[in-house]
């Protein structure tokens, strides 16, 4: 366990889980009182009918009818009072997972490796996907939108102008945390889905065939005049129970064979009204809210860019339309609706009449969702974490300088962070050092806090300033035998993408840990020293981890642009220290001869 978790997070989730474990109390302690009431209800008017029955039609109505208005209310209360405690067990399970994700315990948080790119420049590198990743520990998104959003701006640097918008936004929404929880929760209450984007998308631009003309807005009218009429006079005694079950079954028969065209656009709507509702709780709550981040109103701005009315109005339009629609799920009732009134005609008109309010613009609505989700993963990374910070975005190429980096992933008791800068062009910066000494963990710590700044988020450093440079890697290879690839082969085609880039003149930033592994160590000198000589010449940037000790020997060609550091390790009645710092210079300590006596080698 992480002993050292930031108080003022901790104090606040603790204080959050005792109100909402009193709130969702208050609620199941009323659902009962409900519960009770409801049988209460039936009981006196089953008394109360009994104790006046034989007193005349209008008093015998009159209880019933008074029992069935109660009891309808109090259902209507009780689900009213089991979507709150719905709620309220949502909110506690949110703040129940940061406690565990600030204990370190996120394993069981979802992966990302439905989103993690097959041929990445840096994601297997620092561990972007999969388990215990970056993606897992920072993921607070609900919709399938949000995630792949997320994935994408953890596998894409974003230029000056957004990261900077961003962080506003982060800044903003980190102090706004019971905002930003119901967010969420009104998100786990029915997830947002790509899927059923795609089906509004397609109905959206899908031409209308059928009920275009006019006089059908007449149809739906004149229609039930003449259905209804036929209930009159059947009653009156006007017509007979033949003609009007003939009557009944004409009826039935334009009705229904009107419904065949309507059928499809049924379909490809049907089974989404969950997720629409879900949509306009979390657009309704942002329209709600007043920020002063200008990403956050720009994207409030862009709900509504062609109508007046807010989204959360026009989606709630929606989502009754499709309830509506949904009447079709109780045949019994659809049947007489149906017949009578025309049902599915009237809803199809309404969402005919309502897409063309709403054309080009509904896309924007689940973008807008998956940008708030995304800052708030990382706002709540923000709250989490209040000894990170938020970087500075350098204008020159290259700049990199932090005061105590360390690695997002590791637990702070355990974490040892380092101070680093790297400034220019035409730069390799060199580490050495002993087996298990730090040099990869360093490596990763740069990269991964690089992502995190290039997104807008904060980075585990007390200070940081980096230049949006493309960042490059080449630190974990393995071979693939689907495709007949060795090790050595696999390093080398990720080499050559990044000296492609390199030749493009791209402002890369790389790094290289113990490159050309798979091959001679003659070989593996030769050409590392030649790749750094290149690199040099091409005005590039990047760091390089190595047990070449002899590569250090480059710094007395290249003083202005080599630099060596290295981690060392202390060795103490044959046990290895490691300090895990990084220091100046070349390392002369190695531990790989202790280490093979260790396990039975004869040195």
């Amino acid at each position: 366990m992480n002993n050292n978790i930031p108080n003022s997070a901790l104090a606040y989730y603790s204080n959050e889980t005792a109100s909402h474990h009193q709130v969702l109390n208050k609620w199941i302690s009323k659902g009962r009182k409900i519960g009770w009431a409801r049988f209460l209800i039936v009981l006196f008017t089953a008394l109360a009918l009994y104790s006046v029955w034989g007193s005349g039609w209008v008093i015998e109505a009159a209880i019933p009818f008074a029992g069935i208005t109660l009891f309808l209310k109090a259902v209507s209360m009780d689900i009213e009072n089991r979507q709150k405690i719905e709620n309220e067990s949502r909110l506690l399970k949110i703040i129940t997972n940061e406690i565990e994700v600030l204990k370190g315990n996120f394993s069981s948080l979802e992966t990302g490796e439905l989103f993690a790119p097959h041929q990445h420049p840096y994601a297997g590198d620092l561990d972007l996907f999969g388990q215990y990743s970056l993606y897992q520990y920072i993921n607070r998104c609900q919709s399938e939108q949000g995630k792949r959003l997320l994935s994408l701006n953890l596998s894409e640097a974003q230029d000056k102008e957004r990261i900077l918008l961003q962080q506003d936004a982060v800044k903003e929404l980190s102090r706004k945390n019971k905002w930003n929880h119901q967010f969420s929760a009104f998100g786990m209450s029915g997830q947002v889905t790509a899927i059923s984007e795609k089906r509004i998308a397609d109905w959206m631009i899908k031409p209308e065939l059928h009920f275009t003309e006019p006089y059908w807005q007449m149809i739906i009218y004149i229609f039930p005049a003449i259905t209804l009429s036929s209930i009159l006079l059947y009653c009156t005694g006007a017509i007979s129970l033949t003609y009007f079950n003939l009557s009944v079954v004409v009826f039935a028969v334009i009705a229904f064979s009107l419904s065949k065209k309507i059928h499809p656009t049924w379909k490809l709507l049907s089974n989404i009204t969950g997720e629409i509702e879900t949509l306009y709780q979390q657009l309704n709550w942002l329209e709600q809210e007043s920020f002063s981040s200008s990403h956050i109103n720009q994207l409030k701005t862009s709900l509504s860019y062609i109508n007046t009315t807010n989204a959360s109005t026009e989606i709630i339009q929606l989502k009754k339309i499709l309830d509506r629609f949904d009447v079709r799920l109780n045949i019994y009732l659809f049947v007489f609706l149906n017949s009578f009134l025309l049902w599915d005609l009237r809803q199809f008109l309404a969402l005919q009449k309502w897409k063309q309010n709403n054309s080009g613009i509904i896309s924007h609505w689940f973008s807008v969702i998956a940008e708030m989700e995304l800052s708030i993963s990382l706002a709540r990374l923000a709250f989490n974490q209040p000894d990170w910070c938020f970087p500075e975005i350098s204008a020159t190429y290259f700049t990199l300088e932090g005061k105590n980096i360390g690695h997002p992933l590791i637990a702070s008791d355990t974490r040892v962070n380092n101070d680093y800068a790297i400034q220019g062009n035409a730069r390799v910066d060199l580490i050495t050092g002993s087996n298990m000494g730090g040099k990869s963990t360093f490596l990763r710590s740069i990269g991964v806090n690089i992502v995190l700044a290039l997104m807008g988020g904060p980075v585990c450093a007390k200070s940081f300033s980096v230049y949006p440079a493309k960042l490059m890697s080449s630190m974990r290879i393995a071979d693939n035998l689907a495709e007949s690839t060795s090790t050595f082969y696999a390093e080398l085609k990720k080499l050559q993408l990044i000296i492609e880039a390199v030749k493009r003149k791209e402002t890369v930033f790389i790094l290289l840990d113990e490159i050309l592994r798979g091959t001679n160590s003659l070989d593996k000198h030769k050409g590392s020293e030649a790749l750094i000589r290149q690199l040099i010449q091409q005005n590039t940037v990047a760091i390089l981890a190595t047990h070449d000790i002899e590569l250090t020997q480059l710094q007395e060609q290249y003083p202005d642009s080599i630099s060596n550091y290295h981690f060392d390790v202390q060795v103490a009645n044959e046990e290895l220290y490691f300090d895990y710092k990084l220091k100046t210079g070349v390392c002369k300590s190695l531990n790989a001869t202790l280490l093979m006596k260790k396990i039975g080698i004869n040195i």
